[in-house]
């Protein structure tokens, strides 16, 4: 008889909602996680909550709300005192919501009934995981089931080994303790820019280095225009066509080499962070001759249910690759619970939006106008400012704008995308439309309070039928 129904490996976005999907469907759960805190303790909610997608949005609050007080306060008639910004204290602050949010994943564990092990787990074999930790001897669990959800780990660029004093990645990153004078980035995607975006609003000196020739290239070209226009405006030095080809000690830093079409270049700065991507966390997580295979960039292999090839184990979130985004993850481990308990389970993957919480922030979900000319498919697309807004002239945030596009033959809604405020909630709208295969008229024609943000997402629809009203419809 098998100890569990269901062992999870890895407790991140993926791991987590899944063992508690799994509990709520009445399989007798069991969760394992090697991550720990400073103090030793077991941090539950893996690099999400740890050193990703939470704390890295705390930082950007709070460097936003410092920007916010030392350049526009005037234009609301408040003033203050010199302001100044406590770098310790604002990471008191980070590290409090990070435990909060870890305290509350296991919170969620016991009054689920979910057995959480810390520890390293690894496949054995079918229905076979061990358990090692220093605290704790060896064990052997076994399960009807077993998902791996152990997530993914920053990529490391060779010869520029990361010591998290110099070199760092984009955890060392949102842990420092003052703000530096120069920062050199390399990479320009999600982590990059917005981590970028923290120190320079808190005052460093910040020159990104791209190996492409153009910024977020998955993204609409209409909205990359705009980012590269909104960031350079805000003092980010984005430079594109850079391939960074040695980095070298410097009296205070570094010295990082790099070459364009034009010419070979340097730059020197106090600190430099690896932003390159990521890659899935495969160490130790199953035997090998298990029966595991690896794919493409080092990926799990599975089919399109995350089913592996084993009997009973299952794979999600980043370590089987596709988008690397902890709503995806989550979402795969509901459907997979519901595969185990049910045989019953689906992903719209044609649905997941993306977002960089930038300022503007940078929200998109479904076919960009590039992809749909590619696969020759008629459309029509329907553009918003945020300047055409009244709530978004009465909070100030008038960068930007929504684009609604739309299939010319049956007005069902195909993409959306959007550089401006809160573009990380409205995208959301666009996101249940596709979801119900709403047209492009039904949101045209869905209420929508005002004065609301809400309303450029509204208007953008309207315009794609010629009929905006706050717009020249062209």
């Amino acid at each position: 008889m098998s100890d569990f129904d269901v062992i999870v490996i890895g407790a991140g976005p993926g791991g987590y909602v899944a063992a508690i999907r799994c509990a709520q469907l009445g399989l007798q759960t069991a969760c394992i996680d090697h991550w720990v805190d400073d103090k030793g303790k077991p941090s539950p909610g893996g690099t999400c909550l740890n050193v990703g997608c939470i704390p890295s949005k705390a930082l950007l609050d709070s460097s936003e709300r410092y920007e916010e007080v030392r350049l526009y306060s005037r234009d609301h008639g408040i003033s203050a005192a010199p302001v100044s910004i406590d770098v310790a204290k604002m990471q008191v602050r980070k590290e409090q919501i990070v435990s909060d949010l870890t305290s509350g994943i296991s919170a969620l564990f016991k009054s689920n009934q979910i057995t959480f092990i810390s520890g390293h787990g690894c496949l054995i074999e079918s229905g076979k995981v061990r358990v090692s930790s220093d605290a704790e001897p060896e064990q052997i669990l076994s399960a009807t089931d077993v998902i791996l959800a152990s997530g993914s780990q920053p990529l490391q660029l060779p010869g520029m080994p990361v010591d998290n004093k110099v070199i760092f990645d984009s955890s060392g990153a949102l842990a420092f303790s003052a703000v530096p004078k120069t920062l050199g980035i390399i990479g320009a995607g999600v982590i990059g820019l917005e981590l970028g975006s923290v120190w320079r609003r808190l005052g460093a000196e910040v020159v990104i280095l791209e190996a492409m020739d153009s910024l977020l290239s998955s993204a609409d070209r209409m909205i990359a225009r705009e980012a590269k226009k909104q960031f350079t405006r805000q003092g980010l030095d984005i430079r594109l066509g850079c391939q960074v080809t040695a980095v070298a000690p410097a009296k205070e830093g570094c010295t990082v080499h790099y070459r364009t079409t034009e010419q070979d270049q340097s730059i020197d700065v106090e600190r430099l962070i690896v932003a390159v991507g990521r890659r899935p966390y495969t160490e130790g997580l199953f035997e090998p001759g298990c029966g595991i295979e690896l794919g493409e960039r080092g990926v799990v292999s599975v089919d399109a249910n995350c089913a592996t090839g084993v009997r009973g184990v299952w794979a999600i979130g980043d370590v089987v690759g596709g988008a690397m985004l902890a709503h995806k993850a989550s979402e795969e481990g509901v459907a997979v619970a519901e595969r185990i308990a049910s045989g019953g389970g689906h992903v719209d993957y044609s649905a997941v939006p993306w977002v960089i919480y930038t300022h503007p922030e940078i929200a998109w979900v479904g076919a960009t106008e590039d992809e749909l000319k590619s696969e020759g498919i008629e459309y029509k697309v329907g553009i918003f400012p945020f300047a055409a807004s009244g709530r978004a002239k009465a909070v100030g945030a008038t960068d930007g704008f929504a684009k609604i596009i739309a299939c010319g033959e049956t007005d069902q809604i195909l993409g959306a995308h959007m550089i401006g405020a809160q573009a990380s909630e409205l995208i959301n709208e666009a996101v249940l439309a596709m979801s119900m295969e709403a047209s492009a008229e039904d949101l045209a024609r869905t209420v929508h309070a005002h004065p609301t943000l809400a309303e450029v997402v509204h208007e953008a629809a309207l315009a794609s039928q010629g009929r905006a009203i706050h717009k020249v419809n062209r």
